[in-house]
């Protein structure tokens, strides 16, 4: 931020003041100060020339040095104070901007006063669920991305289309949501009633998909991670925002990159978010085109190893099938959380088209084969992708969000 002055009230100045160093509040009125005297003596030792020569200006009244110097203080004073005033303002507004910023609301002691058994209370019920039904893991996790994808991780995905209050269907009843099983929601509704009988109207179900999500990541053998909180629970859930907001099956690696460059995620986050695959399955519907008739070649896809061919083709015929048939993302570990996913594309054992493509495009294979390699990199990797992608579209506050009692049903 500079300051120019140019003949002042019959005064020369022709410098900058130039504040240094980050321009907080302090600092800058510091340095003003500093100016500020620097300004007054100056017009003592360097007063300005005489300015006769000019014609323009031979007409102007002349200041005494007496009335020159009392005015010049006066109008500096009332100037500097205006700058101060201003500074406060824009300082002020500077901070409200940046503590209103949503993803520096977000902590790992969030609950620290208000609810400091929150994590214990959600585990109780994520270390039940998986032993009684492992299934719970893999269908919580995509619960989590397909929320955060659409309109941010604000929990707007397990709001009731009947809770509406018209005709709109919600985010859960559109078609790619369809197949999202039970168990996910089961788990957050489970968690929530522990959570609101310990601490009532405290903790959002947005932040209880979050913790779900990586308790299930850590029970299935994988790392365990700090999770941010603060979120809100959002208050719009519209099923028209769903489809093109959510990877598809056949997507190739340009269009996963357009999509998750949309939520300001990164080439490698593309790559190593796709590693949840690493457990659970899906159903003949995403991939039974790869079988049969991939990009309507009438023939299979030629990438697919003819072993896996074989044995998805005896469960998913090209018409008729059972639609509820479902097989495993990770052929060699489905219910283990590992980095066996990567090595399975380099085999080309990859289930969805999509995730196959990660092997094959020179831009998204170099990150593959690196975490085919190293487990605990992909574990790394795989947290900081999972606070990154749970930092999407975060609501905050009264006006943009809420903190429903039932996961499932909008507060009056």
């Amino acid at each position: 931020m500079c300051f120019h002055f140019t003949r002042l009230h019959g005064s020369c100045f022709s410098f900058i003041f130039q504040p240094k160093g980050n321009l907080s509040q302090t600092n800058f009125l510091s340095q003003l100060l500093h100016f500020y005297i620097l300004l007054h003596y100056w017009h003592w030792f360097f007063p300005c020339p005489k300015l006769h020569h000019n014609p323009k200006l031979q007409n102007m009244p002349v200041l005494t040095s007496s009335s020159s110097s009392s005015f010049t203080y006066i109008s500096l004073s009332i100037f500097l104070l205006l700058i101060l005033y201003n500074t406060t303002v824009i300082c002020s507004a500077t901070t409200r901007t940046k503590t209103t910023h949503p993803n520096r609301q977000l902590s790992v002691n969030y609950y620290a006063k208000s609810c400091p058994q929150v994590e214990q209370l959600i585990g109780s019920i994520t270390s039940q669920q998986f032993k009684e039904s492992p299934v719970s893991g893999p269908a919580t996790i995509r619960l989590f991305f397909h929320d955060c994808f659409v309109e941010g991780c604000d929990a707007s995905i397990i709001i009731s289309s009947k809770q509406q209050g018209n005709k709109m269907l919600a985010e859960k009843d559109a078609p790619d949501n369809k197949d999202l099983r039970e168990e996910g929601f089961e788990s957050v509704r489970k968690a929530k009633a522990v959570v609101e009988s310990k601490c009532p109207g405290v903790v959002s179900c947005a932040d209880i998909l979050a913790i779900s999500a990586r308790d299930y990541v850590h029970l299935a053998g994988g790392p365990y991670y700090q999770v941010k909180k603060g979120r809100w629970d959002g208050k719009i859930s519209m099923a028209s925002k769903v489809a093109s907001n959510i990877p598809q099956a056949n997507f190739t690696v340009d269009q996963l990159l357009k999509l998750f460059s949309s939520k300001g995620l990164t080439l490698e986050d593309l790559v190593v978010l796709s590693g949840a695959h690493t457990f659970g399955f899906a159903h003949c519907q995403n991939f039974v085109s790869r079988l049969y008739d991939y990009r309507g070649s009438k023939q299979p896809d030629p990438v697919i190893d003819p072993r896996l061919l074989r044995a998805l083709r005896m469960s998913c015929p090209h018409y008729g099938g059972n639609a509820d048939i479902v097989a495993p993302f990770d052929v060699t570990t489905p219910f283990v959380f590992d980095h066996a996913y990567y090595g399975n594309l380099e085999a080309k054992l990859g289930l969805l088209a999509s995730d196959q493509a990660l092997s094959l495009d020179p831009r998204t294979k170099p990150i593959v084969q690196a975490l085919a390699k190293d487990k605990q990199k992909f574990f790394q990797a795989f947290a900081a992708a999972m606070e990154k992608m749970g930092s999407i579209g975060v609501k905050r506050g009264r006006k943009h969000g809420e903190k429903r009692k039932d996961c499932s049903t909008h507060m009056l």
